[in-house]
């Protein structure tokens, strides 16, 4: 009982979904670090491993707001358990392509698998964490996805050295079994189920977390219902932009500074996982000055403003890398852009939390479908912009001129409202 009153049964909850994004983002970056080999083996070029990278996000993309109504009906538990198996498994099967076609048609499913999870999380959130924990706990299972693929840059650039890149995807799918195994046999939907929560806690959660209003809500919802919120289509459009910019540190910013400033692979790992380990500064410092407005009593302040400041960093940080000659001046800046575009995930989930309440799965993944088109945009506009223009600049300015989109956007959410009335 004493030690339950140090560390809460929803921290363990917190722990599972941090080391949940840690491995989706793995598993997701690895592609980016085995372009070379795997270009080489199958004899692809740029434009097609655009495509590749690409055809993952359309697949997250597609499956997003299906996914999150999946979890909203079955729960967290079951949902999270078997989209984990499954994309393990075609993480494992990437390893096995023998074509263009093959590797297409395998990162397109392994999209589709990975797109409940961050729903997944969404709805956990919903029935475990109090309101005004939102912000950090998000911003805590966000640094995780960066943080994960920043490992990965150089973890898994050693692996495919050492082991080939073949055997590299096999040993992630067995990883992400692992944790499908563990989740389902440690985690419940509601904390009203869980065998080993405390009395206090139990009640502190329930009294705490975001109450339903049965006037307001929407018993069984459609992408239909969704799409008719000014709300959901406000988030969505911040969301692609925020995408647009964060996904080229998943794509083609391995390659792009390998290629640009002679590096070698390991040397390209290190210096590309520093923006995403900004990242998940970016996503702590948001979520804790999120919960922080949120308790001096400014619930759309506490959203608004630290996406606001993180839109404006990404934009100053994506123009900044333009004028620099060396790795280390570029990397600094992108830095910047990261730490900026990751500030805005604690308040557009929390946000999707807020007006979506016992359908944020649904809510969420809807946004989330949304950012993927722009991470799909992204893996396909990076070379073809540099094919036509013979630069990259015109790929850093469309980025930014979508940040300063996006805060105009933000300034018209309202995260007190529900879906069904805004």
């Amino acid at each position: 009982m004493k030690t339950q009153k140090h560390f809460p049964k929803r921290y363990f909850m917190v722990m599972g979904t941090f080391l949940l994004a840690l491995l989706l983002y793995v598993d997701r970056v690895c592609i980016s670090v085995a372009k070379e080999p795997i270009s080489g083996a199958l004899d692809l070029s740029d434009k097609q491993m655009g495509w590749v990278l690409a055809a993952f996000s359309l697949g997250y993309a597609l499956f997003q707001t299906p996914a999150g109504m999946l979890s909203d009906s079955l729960g967290p538990r079951k949902v999270l358990s078997a989209i984990v198996a499954i994309w393990s498994g075609f993480t494992a099967l990437t390893g096995a392509a023998w074509n263009f076609s093959s590797l297409l048609v395998v990162r397109f499913l392994f999209g589709a698998g990975e797109a409940g999870a961050f729903p997944g999380m969404s709805r956990a959130i919903y029935s475990w964490i109090p309101l005004q924990e939102r912000g950090i706990v998000t911003g805590i299972n966000f640094s995780g996805s960066r943080l994960g693929a920043a490992f990965a840059l150089p973890v898994v650039a050693w692996m495919i050295d050492d082991f080939g890149w073949r055997i590299s995807f096999v040993i992630l799918g067995g990883i992400g079994v692992l944790w499908a195994v563990v989740w389902f046999l440690l985690f419940r939907d509601k904390p009203e189920d869980h065998p080993g929560i405390s009395k206090q806690e139990k009640e502190f959660i329930l009294s705490t977390r975001q109450q339903q209003n049965t006037q307001a809500e929407i018993k069984k919802i459609s992408l239909g219902h969704l799409l008719k919120s000014k709300n959901i289509w406000l988030a969505m459009g911040q969301y692609f932009c925020s995408n647009f910019t964060f996904f080229f540190a998943l794509t083609w910013l391995f390659p792009h500074v390998k290629s640009e400033y002679g590096l070698n692979t390991l040397e390209a790992g290190f210096y590309t996982a520093i923006p995403l380990v900004f990242g998940a500064f970016g996503n702590w410092t948001s979520g804790a000055l999120s919960d922080r407005i949120y308790k001096k009593g400014n619930w759309d302040k506490s959203r608004i403003l630290p996406a606001s400041i993180g839109f404006f960093l990404a934009a100053l940080g994506l123009i900044g890398s333009i004028y620099m000659d060396s790795a280390v001046g570029a990397i600094a800046f992108l830095s910047i852009a990261i730490f900026g575009a990751d500030m805005t995930l604690p308040p557009s989930w929390a946000f999707c939390v807020d007006i979506g309440k016992e359908h944020s799965g649904a809510v969420s993944g809807t946004m989330n479908m949304a950012g993927n088109i722009g991470a799909f945009l992204t893996a396909l506009a990076f070379p073809y912009l540099q094919a036509w223009t013979e630069s990259t600049t015109p790929f850093f300015v469309v980025g930014a001129i979508l940040n300063i989109i996006a805060i105009a956007l933000w300034y018209h959410m309202k995260p007190q409202q529900h879906f069904s009335t805004y």
